[in-house]
């Protein structure tokens, strides 16, 4: 044999392994131990592990190639979701017709690249830049081990959402120019918790306001909520929304929700139902203060109380003892941690209702004439909730009390259980307690369009007396919850606390709803705790604005 060549016997078979060639070694021992079917190597063994800088560059220089020539599917190979991925580019050249695609990454940090966007958008002879910001990761993929963009839509444009689609042309609604009561004009810039506020009203009332609509780059969303305008080609003509907010405390009220994680807060006129303000400070972006659904704590004793006076089970003044526990249909209810209890004869409701005892209540829940279905007929028939008639000028929901029985009953009556309410419905429940009148509330006046407001019986006087002091004293006297958020505030003042549990939460929600004068505030809060310490300084916020 030849130098360097040497012989094995392996198994009794004879292989010649060169010496020196490793590759040709590999391809041999491989095939004697079946190795696989690519070539006499068989396939390369998947890649593990975070992508490394290399791979990143690589890929994100690949995709960012595809998408500035239009190449959609092209691009959308280097994600882990190409279908997902090709409509969006796609709908990005066809649709939204963007082209002149410049990317400029910036600084990577790890598996993300940073990048801006320049590009053209035309259409109908018309032209405008776009320009923005957004980012990407890079991940290796689970079955080819290649480093793959994370496909998510707010890699091709940071306001895209599952499914939404870029769109240009006509606009689907006229521009508005919407106003508060006294003629300031609102904008998503000044006041950007009004942003989908402002979007369902142009959807909505475009055409009653008299408008024109004009050419833009919009996104089109799954969900059939408005479109979200980012691109004004050609400017319509804006038809002037006159709405029942105040700028003042609209101001005030996105000031105050930014303080506080996940936190919504409404105020309102109770002489009237117009709404003041709606603010929210969400991860999630919808309006949670008009549309939310949620266990309301121990504001709903107001609810509560109100069913209790009105049939006769107790007053103001009258018993409600205050003891540690309450048993009801085999299930223990406790009062907050801390809560001294007073089983005395001179425990009253008004007691109650100020420190915020939950089985002083609960304990007169099974009393006659009261029955399963008494507080949803309370709530329903005297406060206007939970029969789904509001219709406010944008979409809400207005509160559910359903009748319960078994620990339900009981837990319904402190806003647990079922009921659902949110900072609309409380704000809501608050103007009504102190009115006696229930007085739906609007953001847009009914005179726009023609449709009738929903409409309920009311407090007797003598109720809303009561209800009105009880707050009152929650608000300004010791032992009340409400004193420390409310301390400062002028005028004819009250308030009531809640904290609601929720199920997977170590901390409470927060919740709050007061009045000053003749305006009425409920806030929420997931950044928990009883309700002064979140949703409390919300609400005074707002009312100390509203002076």
């Amino acid at each position: 044999m030849s130098k360097g060549v040497k012989v094995a016997a392996i198994g009794g078979v004879f292989a010649v392994m060169v010496g020196g060639a490793g590759y040709g070694a590999y391809n041999i021992m491989s095939a004697l131990n079946g190795g696989g079917a690519t070539g006499a190597a068989g396939p390369a063994p998947a890649r593990s592990g975070p992508p490394s800088a290399e791979e990143v560059e690589e890929t994100t220089a690949k995709f960012f190639a595809a998408w500035e020539k239009g190449q959609a599917a092209q691009a959308a190979a280097y994600t882990n979701n190409d279908a997902a991925a090709e409509r969006v580019l796609t709908s990005y050249g066809k649709e939204a017709h963007i082209t002149g695609v410049k990317i400029t990454p910036g600084r990577t940090s790890g598996a993300t690249v940073p990048f801006s966007v320049k590009a053209k958008v035309s259409y109908g002879g018309k032209s405008k830049a776009l320009d923005y910001r957004t980012e990407l990761t890079v991940v290796r993929g689970l079955t080819t081990g290649k480093a793959l963009v994370d496909w998510q839509p707010t890699v091709i444009h940071p306001e895209l959402k599952r499914d939404d689609t870029l769109v240009t042309g006509e606009a689907a609604s006229p521009p508005i120019e919407a106003v508060d009561r006294n003629g300031t004009v609102l904008t998503k810039e000044k006041y950007p918790s009004l942003g989908l506020v402002l979007d369902t009203l142009r959807e909505k009332y475009g055409d009653e306001a008299g408008g024109e609509p004009g050419i833009e780059l919009s996104i089109r969303h799954a969900d059939e909520s408005p479109d979200t305008s980012l691109l004004t080609l050609a400017k319509g003509r804006a038809g002037k929304l006159e709405t029942t907010l105040s700028a003042s405390v609209q101001a005030a009220a996105e000031k105050a929700v930014k303080q506080y994680a996940q936190s919504s807060v409404v105020a309102l006129k109770p002489s009237t139902g117009e709404v003041l303000a709606v603010a929210n400070h969400r991860d999630d972006a919808w309006n949670a203060a008009f549309e939310g659904k949620v266990a309301p704590g121990s504001t709903m004793k107001i609810i509560t109380a109100a069913m209790l006076i009105d049939n006769g089970v107790t007053s103001m003044n009258g018993p409600a003892p205050c003891p540690p526990t309450a048993m009801w249909q085999s299930q223990t209810f406790k009062n907050l941690t801390g809560l001294e209890p007073d089983e005395s004869a001179n425990a009253t409701l008004a007691n109650g209702f100020m420190r915020s005892c939950n089985t002083a209540f609960i304990k007169l829940v099974d009393e006659d004439p009261l029955t399963d279905a008494s507080l949803t007929a309370e709530a329903e028939e005297r406060f206007g909730l939970g029969r789904g008639d509001w219709k406010t000028g944008i979409t809400s929901f207005d509160g559910s009390v359903p009748a319960a029985t078994g620990p339900d009953r009981a837990a319904n009556a402190i806003g647990q259980g079922q009921v659902q309410m949110n900072p609309l419905n409380m704000a809501s429940v608050t103007a009504t307690a102190i009115t006696g009148e229930f007085r739906q509330p609007y953001l847009v006046s009914p005179e726009l369009d023609g449709r009738q407001l929903a409409t309920a019986e009311g407090l007797r006087a003598s109720t809303a007396a009561q209800l009105k002091q009880m707050m009152r004293m929650t608000a300004t006297r010791a032992p009340g919850t409400a004193v420390r958020a409310m301390s400062g505030i002028p005028g004819d003042i009250g308030a009531k606390t809640g904290s609601a549990e929720v199920d997977g939460k170590a901390t409470s929600d927060s919740w709050f709803t007061g009045f000053r004068d003749d305006v009425a505030a409920a806030a929420m809060s997931q950044q928990g705790g009883h309700g002064g310490d979140a949703a409390g300084p919300i609400v005074a916020a707002v009312l100390r604005a509203s002076g």
